[in-house]
């Protein structure tokens, strides 16, 4: 094959220019012609590639394309080379238009300084690096280990997809990218590492915003649900100025998608540093902020300070008694609707006794009261209290037969607290 030949078969479909409309000026034409080949010319017709190097193009261009057919399928089926021609003048195409910026001259004296097969390689590893750059800002939904050849048929369709198509994916992936290394470097710089963000399916964008609260309220380490709490909680007793403040050291290139990220933190203070907003119920249950925010998975912790929790507000009902005098007293008082107490002076059981029979009792009040403040470990045994002392003691305690109160009072006397 000569040198003409081999670069008509690469160029077969490549000859043409497209009338777009007609202008003021006169014919506007658009170049329809690969890149490769418009720099390819250009360098023939201004003397910057001469018969040699052109003889070696053409003699570089038939091995490409076996190669290119072998990588991706076959070099042994006509239509297979065929589409490996297309692929490696489209290869060679991306990679002369990103290095030289669309200037056709530094194009023909790439063409010149170096052979075809490593223009088409370059183009080749544009497309393998495009491909191993995430599409997606969650950890758990892309692969950080670089392009795999379980991606080939990706970059099968890649290789012939144009410049403007390339460009279009590598700023979308370079967004997206840029986040994810952002969340990585604040991640680490709070203890937390890839494998970790990976294994919880977290979101960059998430992590970056939880990272910079628990910066702005000078924590150490990246906080879990109880943490995330006690960050908010500090950041509100700082009042609604509070400036959320970039970390130090952030290297340069994560700075802009750092900076955009921040300024949602910032639109979002309003309702996060709201006292009257349970940020429970904020973060986990409104559509508008279910998954902003990233929080390591504590279950330990969480039940902790939900054991701590519950403990401190049954301290606080029982006053630290625990006879069954006193929580039967407080059960009632509850169940009657009145101020819980735990002793009860003559006159208040009396008045105690007449809302009953007045009002009515709800028993559910009490069991719910137990269920989501007693100790877990006492609970199902207070349930059992509370019942049997309703079986016992309802029919005096609403008796009309009871004028006096003689008997309900008696009752209480027994069973509770009555001084």
């Amino acid at each position: 094959m000569d040198c003409h030949a081999a670069l008509a078969m690469m160029n077969s479909n490549a000859m043409t220019a497209h009338t777009i409309a007609p202008s003021a000026c006169g014919i506007s034409l658009f170049d329809a012609r690969p890149f490769f080949e418009k720099a390819l010319q250009y360098g023939v017709r201004h003397g910057i590639i001469e018969e040699a190097r052109l003889e070696a193009i053409c003699q570089d261009a038939p091995k490409g394309m076996v190669q290119i057919a072998r990588y991706f399928g076959t070099e042994f089926l006509r239509p297979e080379l065929e589409k490996a021609k297309d692929r490696m003048v489209n290869l060679v195409s991306l990679y002369l238009e990103d290095t030289s910026g669309g200037d056709l001259r530094r194009a023909a004296e790439s063409l010149r300084e170096h052979s075809l097969l490593s223009r088409s390689k370059g183009g080749s590893d544009m497309l393998k690096k495009l491909i191993a750059m995430p599409q997606h800002s969650h950890f758990g939904m892309h692969e950080r280990a670089g392009f795999s050849d379980e991606q080939i048929p990706l970059l099968a369709k890649w290789s012939l997809r144009s410049y403007a198509d390339y460009q279009t994916e590598l700023a979308q992936r370079s967004e997206v990218a840029q986040v994810v290394d952002a969340a990585l470097w604040l991640a680490h710089s709070l203890g937390m590492d890839a494998d970790e963000l990976e294994e919880a399916d977290a979101d960059a964008e998430a992590v970056v915003r939880t990272a910079l609260l628990a910066l702005t309220a000078k924590r150490s380490e990246m906080p879990d649900w109880v943490t995330l709490e006690k960050v908010v909680t500090a950041l509100r007793k700082k009042g609604t100025a509070v400036e959320i403040a970039l970390p130090k050291k952030l290297p340069e290139a994560l700075q802009p998608g750092v900076l955009a990220v921040r300024e949602s933190v910032q639109a979002d203070l309003e309702k996060l540093l709201d006292p009257a907003q349970n940020l429970r119920k904020l973060l986990r249950q409104t559509p508008a902020f279910m998954g902003r925010y990233f929080w390591r998975e504590d279950a330990l912790n969480e039940v902790d300070q939900h054991e701590r929790a519950t403990s401190k507000a049954w301290d606080k009902a029982t006053g630290g008694h625990d006879d069954e005098g006193s929580l039967l007293t407080l059960l009632l008082c509850l169940g009657a609707g009145s101020t819980a107490k735990t002793l009860l002076t003559e006159k208040g059981a009396a008045a105690l006794i007449r809302k009953i029979r007045k009002s009515g009792l709800k028993p559910e009040l009490a069991q719910q009261f137990i269920r989501e403040q007693a100790p877990a470990q006492h609970q199902g045994n207070y349930l059992r209290l509370w019942k049997c002392f309703l079986e016992e003691a309802l029919p005096t305690l609403q008796s009309d037969a009871d004028y006096a109160l003689h008997d309900a009072l008696a009752l209480l006397r027994r069973e509770c607290n009555v001084e």
